[in-house]
């Protein structure tokens, strides 16, 4: 599932850009076809993301628990999407396995009609027991677990699913292919992460006014994976039976700067490698005002 994450601005002006900032969802379903061999050996990914800086953005945003818990509005819908597309093959679970689990948004939205138990990995251990005290409808288990690295049995898993982290992944054929080894020979694996329009309108009127400002342009807003692409990846994975289809969310900001603000609370900020440490306040200040048009 590709989500599109679309920021409405509540005072919205017909300008160059519109205020409402698209936040793709994709969902990515697949099957397991072990009639297959594959050859898993790939050279080493290029970084594009700083993986440590992800987990400290995380850790700090879980340590903020009354902000934090404001802002799952965003991951507490994509995970009861996610939920839904679980529900749709109708089977039972034995083991699930949720990848990049944050603080339990997935736990939430199942219980043991639909398994028996949820395994939940998540490399932010404060993320990961934010809301350890909370008493879910299903069994649970957390693990500390770098999504990008799963570590299991070969055919030990009945579904695995991610929602909304494999975006800060940088190595995402094999981590496909982790999952895929991990699955039983029918096993579903279920993924949603942001796509290529996702914040539009931000990283626009952040690119105009660092060109307006500095003459150039940053790396303010983190790249997002192209729904064209999802089909290959998850091929070269070895997924069979595959899906792509694409959701757009509209959440309503009354400025950019609730946006980001709601972003930083999320442990959602910017960990692009090459990212610029801060943002001069003369190119917020003109971001603001394209952001509004």
């Amino acid at each position: 599932m590709s989500v599109n994450w679309v920021p409405r601005g509540l005072q919205r002006a017909t300008a160059q850009l519109p205020v409402a900032t698209r936040l793709a969802l994709r969902h990515y379903s697949s099957g397991k076809d072990t009639a297959r061999e594959f050859i898993d050996k790939a050279a080493k990914p290029f970084e594009v993301f700083d993986r440590n800086a992800k987990r400290m953005q995380r850790s700090r945003a879980a340590s903020r628990t009354q902000t934090s818990r404001e802002v799952d509005y965003l991951r507490d819908e994509v995970a009861a999407r996610v939920a839904d597309r679980l529900l749709d093959i109708k089977r039972r679970y034995h083991t699930v396995v949720e990848l990049g689990a944050g603080c339990g948004h997935l736990a939430k939205a199942v219980d043991d009609d639909m398994m028996d138990k949820l395994i939940m990995c998540e490399m932010s251990p404060q993320a990961l027991s934010r809301d350890v005290d909370t008493q879910y409808d299903v069994e649970v288990e957390r693990r500390v677990m770098d999504e990008e690295m799963p570590q299991f049995e070969d055919e030990s898993l009945d579904a695995v699913v991610s929602s909304l982290s494999m975006h800060w992944v940088n190595d995402l054929p094999g981590m496909l292919i982790r999952v895929r080894k991990a699955l039983v020979p029918d096993g579903v694996f279920i993924g949603a992460m942001l796509g290529g329009d996702s914040l539009f309108e931000l990283r626009s009127s952040l690119q105009l006014a660092d060109v307006e400002r500095d003459g150039g342009i940053a790396a303010r807003v983190s790249p997002l994976t192209s729904s064209r692409d999802v089909g290959n990846l998850l091929s070269r994975a070895g997924m069979t039976l595959s899906t792509v289809d694409l959701d757009d969310i509209v959440v309503n900001y009354p400025s950019m700067l609730h946006l980001i603000s709601d972003i930083n609370s999320m442990g959602e900020g910017n960990a692009v490698v090459q990212r610029l440490p801060f943002i001069k306040r003369d190119t917020l200040v003109a971001a603001s005002a394209i952001y509004k048009g």
